[in-house]
């Protein structure tokens, strides 16, 4: 475009000069000739510069986390990528997502764990990507994609069947990792996006990054505005169970990220300090929550989550609780869970309005 108004600019330039008598018409032409040469050098050294800079903040060093094989403690460990990685294998569907926002799907070698919601935003490009398994993948599969940067959950960095391996195996072989903060004890929501930050450095896509970040920001701005008259936390207790014949009570206590994004809506773990996650029925009808959570499962295997909703309304034994009173048992999808993502914020989007449909008429 530039240059065609500058084309123009120039015919008008010579006719103005025709008029009145045709002088200097050669030089014209050949000062011209002169500034197009200078306007394609230009650019050439702007198209050169670009590239060095994209290239000139390697190497990146990112702190991370490894822990010892079977261990439960996360350490700090450094990555220190040369360039950014070529060829990543992400261990869960909300990992992959993740990439995706970030423009980085042409890099993705393998996908495990292909469960949960999907993000509608990213579905088309995610159901093109090389899915390894709907379950966990273990590290021959891991190592089968030839990766240059394994990515995702901690708590599939082991070696097991349904691991990739740890870290620290996976670094000595010369493959570069990376665990979502997000997933490890200790990690929040706001840990995701110093993930995403993270990201942004490593593969020099700091734009996408701060622009994701910003979007996920404003979306907790409008659950907290719209909740901004709730001024006490309701108390909460997960029913992780399938069966809707058998109660089974989840603590949940050092599940950090899954506590912290039920903050969002105004809603407190009653077993977050607890010193076990086995909680027996007695004890969840001694601590009385106002609200019972059970997982959404229709992405697994389709089952509706209204027959375990009907079959604990239903419970006798349950029968005096407030939340079954006031008929507060919400359903939501694991991945909102426990994925340890940023599509955590759907889940408590969706929540969120179904506890309180007035708010976000």
């Amino acid at each position: 475009m530039k240059k065609k108004i500058w084309l123009a600019l120039s015919l008008t330039f010579l006719l103005t000069l025709t008029a009145c008598g045709g002088a200097n018409t050669s030089t014209s032409t050949s000062s011209g000739t002169a500034s197009a040469q200078n306007q394609t050098e230009n650019q050439t050294q702007n198209q050169a510069q670009n590239q060095e800079a994209a290239t000139s903040q390697y190497p990146v060093t990112i702190v991370n986390y490894a822990k010892a094989e079977g261990g439960t403690v996360w350490d700090e460990k450094e990555q220190v990528f040369d360039k950014a990685p070529e060829r990543i294998m992400a261990n869960t569907r909300p990992a992959a997502e993740l990439l995706l926002h970030l423009g980085l799907g042409d890099k993705i070698v393998g996908v495990g764990a292909n469960f949960g919601a999907p993000d509608p935003s990213v579905e088309e490009e995610y159901n093109k990507l090389n899915i390894l398994s709907d379950g966990y993948v273990g590290k021959e599969v891991t190592l089968g994609t030839d990766p240059d940067l394994v990515f995702g959950r901690g708590g599939l960095f082991e070696n097991a069947d349904w691991g990739v391996g740890t870290v620290d195996v996976l670094n000595d072989m010369g493959i570069k990792t990376y665990v979502l903060e997000s997933s490890i004890t200790g990690g929040t929501y706001e840990s995701v996006y110093k993930d995403i930050e993270n990201l942004g450095n490593i593969f020099n896509v700091q734009d996408k990054a701060n622009e994701f970040i910003q979007e996920l920001k404003a979306r907790q701005e409008v659950i907290s505005s719209k909740l901004a008259g709730i001024t006490e936390e309701k108390t909460f207790a997960l029913l992780f169970m399938s069966d809707p014949n058998e109660v089974s009570v989840y603590a949940a206590h050092a599940e950090t990220f899954f506590n912290d994004a039920f903050h969002m809506v105004k809603l407190k773990n009653v077993f977050e300090n607890n010193t076990s996650d086995e909680v027996s029925v007695e004890s969840l009808i001694g601590a009385d929550p106002d609200v019972l959570i059970v997982p959404d499962w229709r992405t697994y295997d389709g089952s509706d989550p209204n027959t375990l909703k009907e079959a604990l309304y239903n419970n006798p034994k349950l029968s005096s609780m407030k939340a079954i009173k006031n008929k507060q048992i919400y359903a939501v999808d694991y991945n909102y869970m426990f994925g340890y993502g940023y599509n955590t914020i759907d889940g408590m989007e969706q929540l969120a309005k179904e506890m309180y449909p007035d708010l976000f008429k």
